[in-house]
């Protein structure tokens, strides 16, 4: 089961609640002034923006914090706002092959149990995807496609944004480099590849590229404060990606010892990439995955801006749904496609075994959510997941424009479950 604990306040947390009493009421006043007056006048530019059109679509290729006002929460719109990089359809793309019930007539498919306003409660399976805001889900068992639905305007055609599914997508062009001896192991530290965060911090010698794809680096990530200080808020809208990662990536604890979510890891991944390989990566996803899988689609790769070019390696693959499915039937193949071994066996066993524990009690792989029996999945905001249940021979896809569902994320995963429990 994939089931997150509520862990207790930490140490931390009390010595700044000491530390905050300690400051005192005039300078916590101040400071709420100071973000007050910052929030009303980032307001009024959101506003002189937004009434000057054109002004605002080249303030937001160009710049952070007009981004930041006028796009606001990510949201699956964001595939048109940000500038991309192609990917093509492969020259012989693969299709599934359909079952008897395609498209949506298996049985064990008409209704799902969910747990709704604190009891279980068995829907109808169109019901639900319509009302949480689904584009595209796709049930697919031993390479055949069992059921594939397009609710609220979405088709087969339809482009959909990954979020953070991207991040095992560029857990699997590790893997290949490794393979292909671009990179050496896990083990190399990351300052082999990208010395100038040595010359900033000795200490960066001690992460690994290991530690960056289980999310253990002991880097800094900082989700709170005013928005547009966040971590979470640059690594997704800076206009220049690569110099964020360079620059602003902080060693703040020892590495391998702590889960901690940082979208710095995919970005100094990708810039390990683009130089071991001498190309962009998503001319790497092309080579390595995009034809060998047999994509149907032309796809894409957000960047950061059009004039640093940098791929948004923590979200932004664009793609149809299907194509995202097969990653997922490639990993249930053990990295093997149709007689091609396109990811080592090796890498997709590590990746999708737990390399570290959350704190919410879910196992963390190399870029890949891991469940206690033996399933895991690629997950991306909003609800975007390649589920992969492996002893089942199943792969299920869901894309959205929202969560949809009370529990959000984990209730995602247990609808999932509760799907595969019926094969």
């Amino acid at each position: 089961m994939w089931i997150e604990i509520n862990t207790a306040p930490t140490a931390d947390a009390g010595l700044m609640e000491v530390n905050a009493m300690r400051r005192g009421p005039r300078r916590r006043g101040r400071w709420l002034l100071v973000q007050a007056v910052a929030l009303v006048l980032v307001l009024v530019l959101a506003v002189v923006l937004a009434v000057a059109s054109p002004l605002a679509r080249a303030a937001t290729d160009r710049y952070y914090l007009p981004r930041v006002m006028l796009w606001q929460d990510a949201d699956a719109g964001d595939v048109h706002r940000f500038p991309s990089r192609a990917v093509r359809a492969a020259a012989t793309p693969f299709v599934y092959p359909t079952a008897p019930s395609h498209p949506n007539a298996d049985p064990r498919l008409q209704t799902v149990r969910i747990e709704q306003d604190g009891r279980m409660e068995e829907r109808r399976l169109d019901e639900l995807l319509t009302s949480t805001g689904t584009t595209a889900f796709i049930v697919i068992q031993n390479d055949r496609l069992i059921d594939e639905r397009y609710p609220n305007g979405g088709s087969r055609e339809s482009t959909q944004t990954s979020f953070s599914v991207a991040k095992s997508f560029v857990s699997a062009l590790v893997g290949i480099a490794i393979a292909e001896g671009k990179i050496g192991s896990v083990d190399d530290p990351i300052t082999t590849y990208l010395p100038e965060l040595r010359e900033r911090d000795s200490r960066f010698e001690q992460v690994t590229i290991g530690d960056l794809l289980s999310m253990s680096s002991g880097l800094r990530y900082d989700d709170g404060g005013l928005p547009w200080r966040s971590d979470d808020t640059r690594t997704y809208y800076a206009t220049d990606l690569r110099e964020l990662a360079l620059n602003d990536s902080r060693v703040e604890s020892e590495p391998g010892k702590q889960f901690e979510y940082n979208n710095y890891h995919p970005l100094l991944l990708g810039l390990i990439l683009e130089r071991v390989t001498g190309m962009p990566v998503t001319q790497y996803l092309q080579e390595t995955l995009w034809q060998p899988l047999g994509m149907e689609g032309d796809g894409s790769w957000s960047l950061d801006s059009d004039a640093s070019g940098f791929e948004k390696m923590e979200s932004g693959i664009n793609a149809r749904a299907i194509d995202f499915a097969k990653l997922g039937s490639l990993y249930l193949h053990g990295g093997a496609w149709h007689g091609q071994q396109v990811v080592p066996r090796a890498w997709v066993e590590a990746s999708t075994m737990t390399q570290i524990t959350t704190p919410s009690g879910l196992g963390y792989g190399y870029f890949w959510w891991i469940g206690t029996d033996g399933h895991y999945a690629a997950r991306g905001n909003l609800g975007q997941y390649i589920f992969v249940a492996p002893e089942k021979g199943l792969v299920i896809v869901r894309c959205g424009t929202r969560y949809g569902l009370e529990g959000e994320g984990p209730a995602w995963i247990e609808t999932f479950e509760a799907i595969a429990a019926r094969f």
